[in-house]
């Protein structure tokens, strides 16, 4: 259900409306026209979208099916490949 912002768009505004305040509504209801709380005329606002994303599922199986390497720390300075290509060890030691 998306959340949109209102703010007053006469004069006459109480606490709740002042600057702007947030409603949950279905996109089928019909929009606000006055305060909830004092009955003076509001407007909406258009806002940026909020996008949620699900996480994305990192385990080593994934990983290496879309083409990434990971490595895991053995050491100060060495990192050994759990999946993918590339070389087995990686080291900073000469």
């Amino acid at each position: 259900m998306p959340t949109y912002v209102y703010e007053p768009s006469g004069e006459d505004h109480c606490r709740y409306c002042m600057n702007t305040f947030e409603r949950r509504q279905r996109v089928s209801d019909r929009r606000l026209e006055t305060c909830p709380e004092c009955g003076s005329a509001v407007r909406r606002v258009i806002t940026a979208p909020s996008l949620a994303r699900p996480a994305p599922n990192l385990a080593e199986k994934n990983i290496g099916d879309k083409g990434f390497t990971q490595y895991r720390k053995v050491e100060k300075g060495v990192y050994e490949k759990t999946v993918g290509k590339g070389p087995k060890v990686i080291t900073d030691k000469d």
